[in-house]
């Protein structure tokens, strides 16, 4: 992962004071977002005057595990009905690759899946979610282009449920956060699930760029507000993404970041582990 944002600045004032400004540009530049910034300044300037780097690189550590969750459970399935997961996002962060790797790690991990086809708008979306389909042996349930996402994955559960497939991982279509019509058709999802199961959907993954910077945590606001989230999927990690977006939406808004996406290849895909992510991170 192309992280380490304190790298360079440990190097610049390991052996002097650190500048106070330089190091509260650095974290907000890192995404961590002004309120978890200042958290991890004060807890700092509780250690007194003559604070080194590597002492502010320990203190911001220590700060970050604090805010992450402990423990990232496993997502198991359900006995006797699917488990119901929407993906959602805008478009471009990879939220169709993502629900195709998902679907790969349910299938290495012994369990069936039936993937939804959701994005009847993008073009080329159902084409590109059967592609993937094809390459990892799971079954696309789709319907026509401007058809009814909603009662797709209706039909689907039904499906998945008369078949004993354990989870149901519908691909929803890209919307820009800011659109309100969009925001409220995800949440006519939502409820035609929920028509099969009250607790459906039973999980709802917000797919994040880590590239996108603060903006991503606006994203999160939004969706959770329409949506009711449950975790993030944080994407993109091989690139210049610095990671610290899932520090700040877990610190603001409580939503675990559940899987990362370091690549393009199918095992590039894991579950979210909080020691791990912080020392690449730092």
């Amino acid at each position: 992962m192309a992280l380490g944002f304190l790298k360079n600045f440990v190097a610049k004032f390991s052996a002097q004071p650190v500048d106070w400004e330089e190091l509260e540009e650095t974290l907000i530049r890192a995404d961590l977002g002004v309120p978890m910034s200042m958290s991890i300044l004060d807890a700092l300037r509780e250690r007194g005057t003559g604070v080194n780097a590597n002492t502010a690189a320990e203190v911001t550590r220590e700060e970050i595990l604090k805010v992450l969750p402990l423990a990232n459970p496993p997502i198991r399935p359900l006995p006797a009905k699917p488990k119901a997961i929407l993906m959602v996002g805008v478009n471009g962060t990879g939220k169709t690759t993502s629900s195709a790797k998902m679907a790969h790690w349910f299938k290495s991990n012994r369990h069936s899946c039936l993937l939804v086809a959701a994005d009847t708008f993008r073009a080329a979306a159902i084409e590109q979610l059967e592609t993937w389909g094809g390459r990892i042996g799971v079954e696309v349930a789709k319907g026509q282009y401007g058809g009814d996402s909603a009662a797709l994955c209706y039909d689907a559960w039904s499906s998945a449920h008369r078949r004993n497939i354990e989870f149901l991982l519908c691909d929803t279509a890209g919307r820009l956060h800011t659109k309100d019509n969009l925001m409220q058709e995800l949440s006519k999802v939502g409820r035609t699930l929920a028509k099969h199961d009250p607790d459906a959907p039973h999980e709802k993954f917000l797919v994040v760029d880590a590239t996108t910077g603060s903006n991503a945590l606006v994203q999160a606001r939004e969706f959770h507000q329409a949506a009711g989230l449950t975790g993030i999927i944080l994407t993109k990690l091989d690139g210049s993404g610095k990671g610290g977006v899932a520090v700040a939406i877990q610190k603001e808004l409580g939503i675990p970041t559940r899987f990362i996406g370091t690549g393009e290849k199918l095992e590039d895909f894991a579950a979210f582990n909080r020691e791990a992510f912080v020392n690449r991170m730092l």
